[in-house]
């Protein structure tokens, strides 16, 4: 039996959502995988617990875009978790922006702007390698997430990205080049995280 007829006798993702006893099983499957995803990348526990809620509510719509033969269940639930902490990003992100243009800037004495200055120059490393992932394309970037971050295998990743796995592995190779490039331009004065260059033995 392979693995599509084993999500199938299971209940996978079109089956479940008409079915609540199929759709709970689903649920209790990956809701911590999900819950992990969603951890990584907010530090709020209610925005945590909201937006895995979220995940699931968006599985009822879009089940029928579930094709085993392009990856398994879970990668399938990354492709909708990106989307879903992507639209709260940009919901926070906007909220932040209208929140800054209404409460206006207080004004900075000079201790003020020393003691800032200083901690811009201390954190400045970080920014840089911060800098450095920010500005690789969305695409390359987006790959490099899911391998090295959440540890998905390149298949997998391109399953939830909705690409070929050739595609992914070409957008991997040009996004650690990328970053080989830009440390080799900037000195940093901290190691930098190597482990973002690399991916899991047998993955290369």
């Amino acid at each position: 039996m392979d693995g599509a007829e084993a999500e199938r006798l299971r209940g996978g993702p079109s089956d479940a959502v008409h079915d609540p006893a199929l759709f709970e099983a689903f649920y209790r499957r990956h809701v911590d995988a999900v819950l992990r995803f969603v951890a990584r990348r907010v530090d709020d526990p209610h925005t945590a617990a909201d937006l895995t809620a979220e995940i699931f509510l968006a599985v009822l719509d879009s089940a029928h875009t579930y094709k085993p033969r392009l990856g398994n269940e879970t990668a399938w639930l990354y492709g909708i978790a990106r989307n879903v902490v992507s639209s709260e990003r940009r919901r926070v992100a906007r909220e932040a922006e209208r929140d800054r243009r209404f409460s206006g800037r207080r004004l900075l004495d000079a201790d003020d702007i020393a003691r800032i200055e200083d901690k811009l120059d201390a954190e400045s490393p970080g920014r840089r390698a911060l800098a450095a992932l920010e500005r690789l394309p969305e695409g390359e970037r987006a790959v490099l997430e899911l391998i090295v971050v959440d540890q998905l295998t390149i298949p997998e990743a391109a399953s939830a990205l909705g690409i070929r796995p050739v595609t992914a592995r070409v957008r991997l190779h040009r996004a650690r080049k990328a970053l080989r490039g830009e440390a080799g331009r900037r000195a940093v004065e901290t190691t930098p995280d190597t482990s973002l260059l690399y991916v899991r033995k047998g993955e290369a």
